[in-house]
């Protein structure tokens, strides 16, 4: 007979969570798969198993630590990688990805608003379902603060309906956009790969410091730094602030220390193959926290508000997915996986630009994602503020 204290079933579930969410993943339906994805389906169950049942197995409490540190992990790896790119992309579609982030952001804001006044929504629960549907952490928090101590706890509800299908939503567009309009896949590839000569890459790393061959201790330092600039907090009319938080900040830092990769005579590169697997074991770190953090809740929500809200948080993810990507393609003439990786970062949505790149196979599509990712940040924070002031 087994005899498991707390910490080691709470190991066993999140490496289960894990085997069953990949393998759920591999369900390939006409060429489309959730991927990682499915982690979080699996998470959301096994967090509302654990509440409905809370002396199963399944009755966890799931370090924030842990979520927290994947999407470190998660934006950290994906900043280097976009980095060598991501100027050069800048540079030449910094009109269109500023455009893209307030398009995606503010139609979004508008179909919430809409909603509102079309039901009497509670405004609260109104920009808790816009965070959510937007899978905005920051905006939920911003939301929150605006909502003051009376309100929080409608909030929390929208955010906690909206959120699977803002999540599920996103992935399953990019992954079935390429296929509905019959795209070559090599050609976008070709279409987006941007290549930037370094002369002399290899003399310059031999007169820099390496401290050791993985490139952990650039990586933690990227951290460090982005953590920091994260904490840096702006004030902003009626008592709020803003703040890029532990998205944000290390997204930022990891994109400057991806381009130019040395600090002085200290070399701050991080290997390819160190990347991958920071940037995959982040994506499902994060995806198990906000799963069975989720999950615990769902279905009493689902029973108390009535299961319209889900439409209305659907409503919220998919229209500015729509709006935005007619826009990238047909108004603003990006190539398709420009298109799909701004639509990400505008999005905010972590899970979707992982099954870009799976789908796309190729890392360039980050360097969309993180050009529109704090446009849509700050955006999304206003919104949901203003939706509680005065909605």
């Amino acid at each position: 007979m087994f005899n498991l204290s707390q910490a080691t079933m709470l190991l066993l579930n999140i490496f289960l969570i894990i085997a069953v969410g990949y393998l759920l993943g591999r369900i390939t339906i006409k060429q489309v798969s959730l991927g990682s994805a499915a982690i979080f389906l699996v998470a959301l169950l096994v967090g509302h198993l654990g509440s409905a049942l809370p002396e199963s197995m399944f009755a966890l409490e799931m370090p924030k630590l842990l979520q927290n540190l994947g999407l470190v992990f998660f934006v950290t790896s994906v900043g280097y990688i976009a980095g060598p790119n991501f100027f050069r992309n800048l540079k030449m579609n910094a009109k269109s990805y500023v455009l893209l982030g307030v398009v995606i952001i503010v139609s979004s804001a508008l179909t919430c608003f809409a909603i509102v006044k079309l039901t009497g929504m509670d405004s609260g629960l109104a920009a808790g379902l816009l965070s959510g549907a937007l899978t905005s952490t920051p905006g939920f928090a911003a939301a929150k603060a605006a909502a003051g101590a009376a309100g929080e706890a409608m909030v929390s509800v929208g955010y906690g309906i909206a959120y699977p299908f803002g999540v599920i939503g996103v992935v399953l567009f990019v992954q079935l956009m390429p296929r509905l309009l019959r795209a070559d896949m090599d050609k976008e590839r070709a279409l987006i790969s941007i290549k930037e000569e370094k002369p002399h890459a290899e003399t310059l790393n031999k007169k820099r410091f390496v401290c050791e061959e993985f490139g952990l201790m650039p990586l933690a330092l990227t951290i460090v730094l982005g953590i920091l600039l994260g904490a840096v907090t702006i004030p902003l009319p009626g008592g709020s602030s803003f703040a890029l938080g532990n998205t944000g900040g290390p997204l930022i830092v990891a994109l400057i220390m991806g381009h130019f990769g040395h600090i002085g005579v200290m070399d701050m590169s991080v290997s390819n193959k160190t990347l991958k697997v920071l940037r995959e074991l982040g994506l499902i770190l994060f995806l198990l926290g906000a799963g069975i953090e989720g999950g615990k809740d769902f279905m009493r929500i689902i029973q108390e508000e009535g299961a319209m809200l889900f439409v209305y948080g659907a409503l919220m993810t998919t229209v500015p997915m729509v709006i935005g990507f007619v826009v990238a393609k047909y108004v603003l003439k990006l190539c398709l996986f420009n298109s799909l990786g701004s639509i990400t970062g505008g999005m905010t949505s972590t899970p979707a630009l992982g099954s870009l790149i799976s789908i796309a196979g190729t890392e360039d599509v980050a360097a969309a994602y993180a050009a529109t990712y704090p446009i849509a940040l700050v955006f999304v924070i206003l919104a949901t503020q203003l939706l509680v002031l005065f909605a």
